[in-house]
């Protein structure tokens, strides 16, 4: 896409050019081509439940088009809207927003690319414990500010320690990006692993933190911590949620901020030269969502974890294969290491994107490189497909690496 993008007619901006494709959308969009020139393709690559959107919400859509809910709405969203998603953080996160906290925006992604771009400057460091969210150090790269990775492994579960976030701040230092539960790794902090976080950051002025919590409620231990609610921390954190994925709403694009009112405002007019405000009729039905009690997504969330359970049994049976057991989301993120420098006698492994590509051409199932998330031993598998797909994603996975030898 690159090497086109620079021989079309003119060139493209140097900004652009430093942007690199976002590695989830690129192996989706190679799988599609695969599938239109008749492959059979099995695709764990995108992020997205298997699921239909609730009927509630769906008719919660239907009333707000039935009561003409089709004007522009304003910039930070409607404001019944944002008073049931401040409701659902004081209920659900212990967070006491109120309206004019809220930025309600075209998905998770816009919320968190609207804060980024409102207070990372040029040169400021930005950290994010690796691995992250493919568009986390694009989205700070595009902002001028430098991404500062902190390395977790397997072995600690994927999670970084005290130390190593102590350590990785300097005076340069400016936001801190993560994701729990994880996408990639599913992995959840606790309470007192977010505390022990919160005493470091709090000890530096000027540092503050996106909490992305957009998989809260796809979390198979308990309750999902934000860091938001431990004392001092309201000030300093953005909390970035949405309906996607717990309520099966990818496609309705919408995901909202709870933040201190001067990072709103500036999310807001940042917001209002992008896009102006969401979907109207999509936050209507948002709003059903966020005031729906969470239990009605459980049925959901057992189904995920008989997956989750199901995929670590099939991983576990590859010889090579190291993963963690996910306590959320809807992913596993293998290590493969084991199998670079290997060879089917056509093609060598040398790291995780060449992997995910073999698998891709030679077995006709999608992954995603770990390289994109920051851990280029690894890959990422989505468990969002139904156990028969699973099945057969596992076996065409076990089938290909088995053809690898030194």
């Amino acid at each position: 896409m690159e090497q086109a993008l620079k021989n079309s007619t003119g060139r493209v901006s140097e900004l652009l050019s430093q942007l690199n494709e976002s590695a989830t959308l690129a192996m989706a969009r190679k799988s599609r081509e695969l599938a239109q020139q008749g492959v059979d393709v099995v695709s764990l690559s995108l992020g997205e439940p298997d699921f239909d959107t609730p009927e509630f919400i769906k008719d919660a859509a239907k009333t707000a088009l039935d009561n003409n809910i089709t004007h522009y709405p304003p910039v930070n969203g409607i404001l019944e809207v944002r008073r049931a998603i401040a409701e659902k953080f004081r209920r659900d996160n212990g967070l006491q927003y109120t309206a004019e906290n809220i930025v309600i925006s075209t998905g998770a992604k816009q919320a968190i690319a609207n804060t980024v771009y409102a207070l990372v400057n040029p040169g400021d460091e930005v950290i994010m414990p690796s691995p992250f969210w493919v568009s986390y150090a694009e989205l700070v790269k595009l902002a001028g500010g430098i991404p500062v990775m902190i390395n977790a492994t397997v072995e600690n579960d994927f999670k970084i320690t005290t130390a190593q976030l102590q350590d990785a701040i300097t005076d340069k230092t400016k936001l801190i990006i993560y994701s729990s539960p994880c996408n990639p790794t599913g992995s959840v902090y606790s309470r007192s692993e977010l505390q022990s976080f919160a005493d470091v950051i709090l000890a530096k002025e000027e540092l503050y933190v996106i909490s992305d919590e957009i998989y809260e409620l796809i979390n198979f231990n308990g309750k999902t911590e934000s860091i938001a609610s431990i004392p001092g921390m309201a000030e300093r954190t953005i909390t970035v949620n949405g309906v996607s994925k717990a309520f099966a709403m990818t496609g309705w694009r919408i995901g909202y901020i709870g933040a201190p009112k001067w990072i709103a405002e500036a999310c807001n007019k940042m917001q209002g030269q992008i896009t102006s405000g969401a979907n109207s009729i999509a936050q209507m039905a948002t709003k059903s969502a966020v005031e729906a009690d969470p239990s009605v997504v459980k049925p959901m969330i057992e189904t995920f974890h008989k997956r989750r359970d199901l995929v670590y049994g099939l991983l576990k049976e590859i010889p090579g294969v190291v993963t963690n057991l996910p306590e959320g989301a809807f992913y596993f993120f293998p290590d493969v290491s084991s199998y670079f420098g290997k060879t089917d006698g056509h093609v060598t492994i040398k790291n995780a994107t060449d992997l995910s590509e073999f698998l891709l051409e030679k077995e006709h199932v999608a992954v995603v490189t770990g390289e994109a998330f920051g851990d280029a031993n690894c890959i990422r598998i989505s468990y969002a497909a139904s156990e028969n797909v699973l099945r057969e994603a596992l076996k065409r996975i076990k089938n290909g690496l088995g053809r690898l030898h030194a």
